[in-house]
């Protein structure tokens, strides 16, 4: 698409179809061809042709072209695409001071299991590692940051997949790698992973087959303390 040649009036916030297409979207569209190859709807030569596709694939509405004459993916109904995360958390709602330190200084630290994220994060890798896993934490807010400073060492971090990621930090003869994650999901949770990697690395993305199974449990039970709170005064 040429944008100098677009139309002005058109040039805002993109529309479902014109958003950039995510792995875990890509994933999904691969899922449906898969399943249409097995039930026979796809010879094997169109199956190896619309992956192929969408694999290069780069918004929303080129990957739906590939599935959009199979029953799976009328199934999945066809309302409004969701909005996407903001790429900077709510003014005022992460703490300045952190809720948890992960420090590795010639070593390594590792958060994983089933744990509870705060706010903020803080992730501190000097000549050593750190692994910061959230595929199987509880998340008590809807958005959280990881501040990450990687001088000579490595921040590893690893999402479930229903979650919203973004990256927010830059690297000095380093890298610093965040793969952008949409999640379905409006009350799902949104990681921001910030910081810098010099001489390092900080690298997020997501933990294929791990999600947030208690997304819509959560708001509910925040809403039912909230009325209780309300009627005990």
């Amino acid at each position: 698409m040429d944008l100098q040649k677009s139309d002005p009036q058109k040039q805002g916030s993109p529309v479902g179809s014109e958003l950039r297409a995510s792995d875990a979207e890509r994933d999904r569209v691969a899922d449906i061809l898969r399943e249409a190859l097995a039930e026979g709807r796809l010879t094997a030569d169109e199956h190896a042709e619309r992956v192929e596709g969408v694999l290069s694939a780069k918004t929303v509405g080129e990957l739906e072209v590939f599935i959009r004459d199979l029953p799976a993916a009328h199934r999945q109904g066809s309302g409004p695409a969701p909005e996407p995360a903001p790429y900077r958390p709510t003014a005022g709602a992460i703490p300045v001071d952190p809720d948890d330190n992960v420090v590795a200084i010639f070593s390594s630290a590792v958060r994983k299991g089933r744990w509870r994220t705060g706010r903020r994060i803080h992730a501190y890798a000097v000549f050593g590692s750190v692994e910061i896993d959230l595929s199987e934490a509880l998340f008590d807010h809807q958005q959280v940051v990881i501040k990450s400073f990687a001088i000579f060492g490595s921040v590893d971090i690893r999402v479930p997949e229903n979650v919203s990621l973004r990256g927010m930090g830059g690297g000095v003869l380093g890298s610093f790698e965040v793969d952008t994650l949409d999640s379905g999901e409006p009350q799902a949770p949104v990681v921001y992973v910030d910081g810098w990697a010099v001489l390092g690395s900080v690298e997020a993305r997501p933990r294929r087959g791990k999600v947030v199974a208690d997304i819509l449990d959560r708001v509910h039970r925040k809403v039912d303390k909230s009325l209780r709170k309300h009627l005990n005064h």
